[in-house]
């Protein structure tokens, strides 16, 4: 496999184009050229060989070969997270993309500490799309709108598991499912009626070991024991 680039459009009639940044980055700082072997995914879980047939100023043509397609994973994944501040957002985002997280819901909570602007969200975006060129991933996870607790997990289908990181409890118990939405809290913690309103919506509430462990790291430890079951 080549250098991997994100299609904003998926391929047609056996062509594609790469457009943006991600054509500048080809032309300009790789200093690709005419006949070069790539690798592109448009982020729905397909991806191609591709051969780079032109270079323009701020496009570049490919003659794209046969699709591969990632399978659907067998749980569905959404960490609900109230974000850290500056960089951490950034590492966060890179490790949920690589452990296979499906969906990021930045959450509004009484003591979060960091505001999911437009501007911070696009921010995210773009990470995920950087973190799956790296990793391999063709399916690019979610960045939903910001939410509370409580419009979120009105939005959940029945039958979702929910859990909570709450370092005071009990380990996470192992259960098999096929959608499952981990919440973790600012470093201040969840309020009691934050807590309250996981309890009564059927959440539960899981430790992630003996460790104090930052909001990010949290986030990751919690997105990994869900998709092993325990």
């Amino acid at each position: 496999m080549g250098e991997r680039f994100f299609l904003s459009a998926a391929p047609r009639d056996g062509r594609a184009v790469l457009t943006g940044d991600e054509a500048r980055h080809f032309a300009r700082v790789l200093r690709g050229k005419v006949g070069d072997a790539i690798d592109v995914f448009d982020g729905s879980g397909r991806a191609w060989p591709a051969r780079v047939v032109t270079i323009g100023r701020d496009e570049v043509a490919l003659e794209i070969g046969t699709p591969r397609d990632e399978p659907e994973p067998a749980l569905a994944v959404t960490i609900a997270v109230a974000l850290p501040k500056g960089e951490r957002q950034k590492w966060l985002v890179e490790k949920l993309t690589e452990v296979g997280v499906n969906r990021l819901v930045p959450l509004i909570t009484t003591r979060g500490v960091a505001e999911a602007t437009p501007a911070a969200c696009d921010r995210l975006r773009r990470g995920v799309i950087e973190a799956s060129k790296q990793c391999g991933r063709s399916r690019l996870m979610q960045i939903d709108s910001p939410r509370s607790i409580t419009e979120l997990l009105a939005r959940e289908p029945s039958g979702t598991r929910v859990v909570v990181a709450d370092p005071g409890a009990a380990p996470l118990s192992a259960r098999r499912g096929s959608r499952a939405l981990g919440l973790v809290g600012p470093e201040g913690g969840l309020t009691a009626d934050e807590l309250a309103a996981v309890e009564a919506a059927g959440g539960e509430r899981a430790g992630l070991g003996p460790h104090v462990l930052r909001v990010e790291t949290a986030a990751v430890v919690l997105a990994v024991r869900l998709e092993a079951g325990a």
